[in-house]
């Protein structure tokens, strides 16, 4: 029934609900797509619950929305292939854009289940995915996640990052693990594979990550702290010891092939309720060797001078360049190398580009000296090449700003798709 010839209003939230459970979403990605404001949801709850309708433009924005999802489907270019039987599935939590999925579906990998909270990486990763991911992880049950053969996430990095405040279990985006911990232990996947910042390896002394690594592998023996902050399901699921075997290392990008000095802790692990006490993957499993190949930021530049002055967005103004010589002499009056940092065609890799590269550029700039102009900003196509996103890979299903925050956060793939592919030869021969 459409919506034009409804005036009933209990007919109206029930075509509603039935678009939303179409699409398979919860209210807040439902409102999300219809560009609505942060109390979206409440306002959805309200339209379904009959307490009030939409305007006649909104009725007619969800009347199309299913197709238009439909079409976006269809042409999103890393869709899945649904006409092959998958070799393996998994689950991609705190997906981001998806660069951690890439390489598993790659290898004939089926994700049966996707959540991120941010709704603009929520429209990147549908305009390449064709899926909408869930969203607050939180709000969803371990139970009503689909069963999977391996669980991907790089957990909320801010709490231990450099630019973070480095707050750990104290902060609430630390605390993210354990709900990956209780997906773990209410769905028993065959293997994980987990990512998050090098500082991560020394916050508190080691202390994080080595309870981090104890409750992975179920010798846990003391509870986490009262006043770290969880749902009380991740609480729960704490008492249920988990038994992998586990194993962590710090992989660099620039040794995978991107130019970029970027340094990641990845988090290995394999059941070994499941694969037997027969199975010893420190045989089983091998890190991946870095091929450790020349590697050069010129590999990775468009060619900007066909770009007239006008619509050249990426040359700093003089304003923000005198700002950045004028703190980095501050700096080395100091006797320290902060401040911004220049390449050229020429150098070997860049620095690790952050969440915070969109305001001023700081940590990459390209020099063009010879051009005689300021230094520029990377493009969002440059940056998704300095992840090792493939050139098809849609970069403009956001604004300039947040795609830049969206590659900041995201994973190289190169160093992914070498894990990916050891993960999958160690299960096999573990069979």
């Amino acid at each position: 029934m459409a919506f034009e010839t409804m005036t009933d209003r209990t007919d109206i939230a029930d075509q509603i609900r039935f678009t939303r459970e179409t699409l398979g979403i919860g209210r807040t990605e439902f409102a999300n797509l219809l560009g609505m404001n942060a109390i979206g949801e409440r306002t959805v709850r309200g339209w379904e619950n009959g307490e009030h309708t939409p305007t006649k433009k909104k009725l007619n924005d969800i009347a199309m929305l299913v197709d238009r999802i439909e079409k976006q489907k269809q042409s999103a270019p890393f869709r899945q292939d649904i006409s092959q039987a998958a070799k393996f599935t998994f689950i991609d939590l705190f997906a981001g854009i998806g660069g951690t999925r890439l390489p598993f579906q790659r290898l004939g990998g089926q994700c049966v289940f996707t959540s991120e909270w941010d709704k603009f990486a929520q429209r990147t990763y549908a305009a390449n995915f064709g899926d909408i991911p869930n969203g607050d992880i939180t709000k969803i049950k371990a139970m009503d996640i689909p069963e999977h053969d391996i669980l991907i996430g790089g957990f909320p990095c801010q709490a231990f990052s450099q630019a973070g405040l480095k707050q750990g279990f104290e902060d609430t985006r630390g605390t993210m693990f354990f709900e990956i911990q209780r997906i773990l232990a209410e769905r028993r996947p065959k293997a994980f594979l987990l990512e998050n910042v090098k500082q991560l390896k020394g916050h508190d002394k080691g202390r994080t990550l080595e309870t981090i690594l104890s409750i992975l592998r179920g010798t846990n023996e003391s509870q986490v702290d009262d006043g770290v902050p969880m749902s009380e399901d991740a609480r729960h699921a704490l008492s249920e010891k988990l038994n992998y075997w586990v194993d962590f290392r710090v992989l660099r990008a620039a040794d995978f092939g991107a130019p970029q000095n970027r340094e990641r802790v990845y988090i290995v692990g394999f059941d070994k309720d499941y694969y037997g006490k027969d199975a010893d993957f420190t045989e089983l499993f091998d890190w991946p060797v870095p091929p450790m190949s020349p590697t050069r930021v010129g590999d990775i530049l468009e060619d900007l001078t066909i770009i007239s002055e006008d619509k050249d967005r990426f040359t700093i103004s003089d304003r923000l360049w005198a700002g950045h010589q004028k703190r980095k002499a501050q700096h080395a009056k100091k006797g320290n190398g902060f401040g911004y940092s220049l390449f050229n065609e020429d150098s070997p890799y860049a620095n690790t580009i952050s969440a915070r590269y969109y305001k001023d550029g700081s940590e990459i700039l390209i020099d063009q000296g010879k051009l005689e102009k300021n230094p520029r900003k990377l493009t969002p196509r440059e940056c998704a090449r300095l992840q090792g996103f493939p050139e098809d890979f849609i970069v403009d299903a956001v604004s300039q700003c947040q795609i830049y925050k969206q590659f900041g956060n995201s994973v190289c793939i190169n160093v992914v798709q070498a894990l990916a592919k050891q993960i999958r030869l160690a299960m096999k021969s573990a069979r």
